[in-house]
């Protein structure tokens, strides 16, 4: 007797791709929203980085919330952190796009206030974004081997939550929802130094094994 077919699940490259076609609906709906361009364009910006901010946190986190809080959906957070580190990077290329049209149709807006130097944190995240998202594929393992592999991603995860925690401490006397985004980049932080820890203490406690 034939099994009755398992329904479809949401994993994989059919995951990433529903997060990047939501990432493409909310940023045409934030353009479409306003009449000017140079208003649809900010509140465009506004809402990649929202979206992207989002999936680094669900990224940056999945290991050590299936570390410490064990469940199907933690476990599953965890075994699908590879697509949802793909989905952050395709947010993060549209909030590119959108601020280089906003550099290019108004320039003397966007360089207001704003120096070359302003831009070298947001341009070694972004460095590295390239670089994690080119790696994230098996050939890259095997052409740098587990270890360099393993290290280039630790690296990268952290030097983007630094750059995210910085950001968002740099817009702090702004208001808006800048105070909660540092809220809950340096809380993540703190967890994910915790589970590190709380990791390094179970193994330590695991009792030696007798000789055969």
């Amino acid at each position: 007797m034939n099994r009755p077919a398992e329904p479809a699940r949401l994993h994989g490259w059919r995951l990433f791709s529903l997060l990047s076609l939501l990432v493409l609906i909310v940023t045409a709906l934030a353009l479409w929203s306003q009449p000017q361009w140079v208003d649809a364009l900010r509140s465009s910006i506004r809402v990649t980085a929202r979206t992207s901010f989002a999936l680094f946190l669900a990224t940056f986190l999945a290991s050590s919330l299936a570390a410490l809080v064990p469940s199907d959906f933690t476990l599953g957070l965890l075994r699908e952190r590879r697509f949802l580190g793909l989905a952050f990077a395709f947010s993060h290329a549209v909030h590119a796009v959108l601020i280089l049209l906003y550099v290019k149709f108004f320039p003397e807006t966007f360089w207001n206030g704003r120096s070359a130097a302003a831009n070298i944190p947001g341009s070694v995240g972004y460095l590295f974004i390239a670089l994690l998202a080119a790696t994230s594929f098996p050939y890259a393992v095997k052409l740098l081997g587990a270890r360099v592999w393993k290290g280039l991603h630790s690296i990268g995860t952290w030097v983007i939550a630094g750059v995210f925690l910085l950001s968002f401490y740099k817009r702090l006397p702004m208001g808006s929802w800048y105070p909660l985004g540092f809220g809950l980049i340096f809380s993540a932080i703190v967890f994910k130094l915790i589970a590190k820890l709380a990791v390094r203490l179970r193994r330590g406690a695991r009792p030696a094994l007798p000789n055969a």
